[in-house]
């Protein structure tokens, strides 16, 4: 099979953050779902090129690299104690197995030992976002794992390894959670109440961190971000977020698709850092 990248283009396409909230994002989309599709229909329209996408989750944790390779994904439903009509969803997105070749080529290239899986399927991590961004699932996804023990330098440098991709018609997502305190979210919450003021200070933290490019911060933001450890007790819902930064345009600026926060306590902040023209 011939994996020759596409033709480059003259601009590179952004990277996305996108926070993929609880399971019920898919059925109960607020105004995030809406925000997101109406980014992916302007993102379309202006790369009508689009070839791929390349996902991170943290949904998919492994010893090592890993990179699925199949050619059509199964949906997962890797959660439990929702409505019947969660689990009846499917998001039939072709995968990429050439695609997915370049990304081992180039991980290869960068010194990361990685691993190809036929069989991995879509966790709700990406398929939730996705069936948002591209609901018609006719836009090819390759997923990679967040290597388990990872910390914000190393998942930087599996975005900026991946990084040519955007110039060569591939979108490059990170998926997650702006906050992501799962003890908060099972105890209940509010969905109409007001944000809890740590989930705001936390995210306008990385907001401004962001604006001023300042990643020395971000990179150390469990010490510096107000409420971080409340914010994220364990940090794998907030690491896909370096791989977007890794994966950016050499000159980017953040733009916000959503600041949205739901039961109170789960910011659903999405942004692209998008290249400056």
């Amino acid at each position: 099979m011939n994996h020759t990248p596409a033709t480059p283009l003259s601009q590179p396409l952004p990277s996305l953050f996108v926070s993929h909230g609880a399971p019920l994002f898919a059925v109960e989309p607020g105004d995030t779902g809406p925000a997101l599709a109406r980014y992916g229909q302007a993102l379309r329209a202006q790369h009508p090129g689009l070839r791929g996408v390349v996902v991170m989750s943290p949904h998919w944790m492994a010893r090592g690299m890993r990179v699925a390779t199949g050619a059509q994904p199964a949906t997962l439903h890797d959660f439990g104690g929702f409505p019947p009509a969660l689990y009846a969803l499917q998001y039939p997105a072709p995968g990429a197995p050439g695609l997915a070749q370049e990304v081992l080529d180039l991980l290869a290239a960068a010194g990361v030992a990685a691993q190809g899986d036929a069989q991995r399927p879509f966790d709700h991590g990406a398929w939730v976002p996705l069936m948002h961004l591209f609901p018609q699932a006719d836009v090819p996804v390759v997923q990679v794992a967040l290597p388990a023990g990872a910390g914000p330098t190393q998942v930087y440098a599996l975005g900026a390894a991946l990084r040519p991709l955007a110039q060569q018609g591939v979108l490059l997502v990170g998926t997650g959670s702006m906050t992501h305190n799962l003890a908060e979210f099972m105890g209940g919450g509010d969905a109409e109440g007001e944000p809890a003021p740590y989930v705001q200070a936390f995210s306008r933290w990385v907001e401004a961190a962001l604006q001023r490019h300042d990643m020395p911060a971000l990179l150390d933001y469990r010490s510096l971000a107000p409420h971080a450890l409340r914010a994220h007790p364990t940090d794998e819902h907030f690491l896909p977020l370096f791989f977007a930064l890794g994966a950016a345009p050499q000159d980017w600026q953040a733009h916000y698709i959503s600041r949205k926060v739901m039961y109170r306590m789960l910011a659903m902040d999405a942004f692209a850092l998008q290249p400056v023209v």
